[in-house]
């Protein structure tokens, strides 16, 4: 099999995979999809086989930071069977990123599995706005998933926030607070404008990085660290706290000149940025040769697809969003 380093033609080495494993979800975040959805046929979304092929040729190609998304993974039928196939090939750093509210039952599970860190959606501390934001979401199951997983032995667990100023704005502090006071991680996420979402409008509800920041310097000293998870986020500690407080700017603070990551759908499309269109079809490369032979095409289609990848994207709130696919058919 091919073994070339996933470069782009930036310079940018490759090394951290976003893996859908649906397009399903049980929750419908006002910034995430509209409320009355249409999924992907089933027929249409990879095998567990054949993710864990994907997973294991991105191993081979270099990537040792795999983050399984989706929609929301934990409703995907036989998912930990998964999880326990992706603990065996070897990456440094394997997370998930859940809504949490199955968490309760899966926590346990996906440690054995094999999965070191969990990344988990909280945008609201109060039951009847968690309804508001999330539209099916009970906060209840939520807080009992963040519970399990801290009773299960998790590397590392993050909460993630996407802020909307008239809806959780004033929330931030009580947030980073309940973190500090659990022992987690919490990053919050200026909202990303991907689909035609409906109940509020992006340009309305913005709010940068820099002013949370100077909100919560009201309540905490921030420090900033350099340390990297390998992601998009700038981290900030509060003094005689481990706990990292990260910021994700996609408005703000592009960060795409240090980008080191891919997207792989749950259909099988290979999404070289967030932002942009660029793509290559692995589902039709996995399902148009033998088994025996699919390692070695997908891996050739994987290296060729890299000098694809764009220098950047281009959000912009004053237009209508260019990326039609919502966030749960990008795969987090």
């Amino acid at each position: 099999m091919t073994s070339s380093p996933l470069t782009d033609s930036f310079g940018r080495r490759v090394h951290y995979l976003r893996l859908s494993v649906t397009d399903r979800c049980d929750f419908r975040c006002r910034y995430c999809m509209a409320e009355e959805m249409t999924f992907l046929p089933r027929n249409q979304v990879l095998s567990l086989e054949e993710l864990t092929t994907v997973a294991r040729v991105f191993r081979h190609l270099g990537v040792d930071k795999l983050r399984v998304t989706g929609g929301e993974p934990l409703i995907r039928k036989d998912v930990l069977h998964l999880f326990r196939n992706l603990g065996q090939l070897g990456f440094r750093d394997l997370t998930l990123t859940t809504n949490g509210a199955r968490l309760a039952d899966f926590a346990q599970p996906l440690v054995d599995a094999g999965v070191h860190r969990v990344n988990i959606s909280l945008d609201s501390l109060k039951l009847e706005r968690f309804r508001q934001i999330t539209r099916t979401g009970n906060l209840t199951s939520v807080l009992n998933g963040i519970q399990a997983a801290r009773t299960a032995g998790f590397q590392r667990i993050k909460l993630n926030v996407v802020v909307l100023q008239h809806f959780n704005r004033d929330e931030v502090p009580d947030l980073v607070r309940f973190a500090l006071d659990g022992g987690m991680d919490i990053s919050f996420i200026e909202e990303m404008p991907l689909g035609e979402i409906d109940g509020h409008q992006r340009r309305e509800e913005f709010v940068s990085s820099a002013a949370l920041r100077e909100q919560l310097s009201t309540r905490f000293s921030l420090i900033p660290i350099e340390e990297s998870s390998g992601g998009p986020a700038r981290y900030w500690q509060v003094p005689g706290y481990a706990n990292h407080i990260g910021f994700i700017s996609p408005h703000s603070h592009n960060f795409c000149s240090t980008c080191n990551r891919v997207r792989v759908s749950a259909e099988g499309r290979l999404l070289l940025c967030l932002g942009n269109e660029h793509s290559a079809d692995l589902r039709s490369v996995l399902r148009s040769v033998p088994v025996e032979e699919q390692d070695e095409a997908l891996a050739k289609a994987i290296v060729a697809a890299l000098p694809s990848k764009p220098e950047r994207h281009h959000f912009n709130l004053e237009e209508p969003p260019q990326i039609l696919r919502f966030m749960n058919a990008t795969g987090g």
